[in-house]
């Protein structure tokens, strides 16, 4: 059986994954709460390697190696395997880290080997190609309630592709995290 491939992130109700500026995910707020803090903590258990966009591995190593809170998530962010699909780095400075050069061959190579669950954190421009290149398996968004009316779209402008709902489960802070899978059209 092959491993699965999947995406998440949080999402306004509007559509965006961060507002107007690089970074700006204030409104996560709106969604984090216990329900959402054990939601993430599953995750970790789900998987035995993540994927980051260059973008976001860079913040997200910036932040995870120093973090003075959530210390549970902090511990599986820096010890899990991880990999960032970049074409312009030399080196990758976050423990556990490897350069995925050509991030389409390289994962859908790693799909076929043994392990858990491969999530790609974030990442909307690298998740947006794997969904172009049919190599993801899943959908998962935490649709916060709050409408940004600006910022960066979590879906780019591609091709159509039609999801099947698996899960929609409200959480505490009204908040929904949504589970779709990807299908064929």
């Amino acid at each position: 059986m092959m491993r699965q491939l999947i995406g998440w992130n949080l999402m306004s109700l509007d559509g965006y994954f961060e507002g107007e500026m690089p970074w700006d995910l204030s409104f996560h707020l709106s969604a984090w709460g216990e329900d959402l803090r054990r939601y993430s903590l599953s995750l970790g258990e789900e998987t035995d390697f993540i994927v980051f966009g260059r973008k976001t591995y860079e913040g997200m190593a910036a932040h995870w190696q120093d973090a003075t809170e959530e210390l549970e998530i902090k511990a599986y962010m820096n010890a899990k395997p991880k990999g960032v699909a970049s074409r312009s780095l030399d080196e990758a400075q976050w423990n556990n880290t490897r350069i995925l050069p050509d991030a389409v061959a390289d994962l859908r190579a790693m799909k076929t080997q043994p392990g858990k669950t491969i999530f790609v954190f974030g990442s909307a421009e690298l998740q947006h190609t794997l969904l172009e290149a049919g190599l993801m398996d899943e959908v998962r968004v935490c649709l916060a309630p709050v409408l940004l009316g600006r910022g960066n779209s979590l879906f780019k402008t591609g091709s159509e592709k039609r999801l099947s709902l698996l899960e929609a489960r409200p959480i505490d802070t009204g908040a929904v995290i949504l589970r779709y899978a990807t299908t064929t059209s």
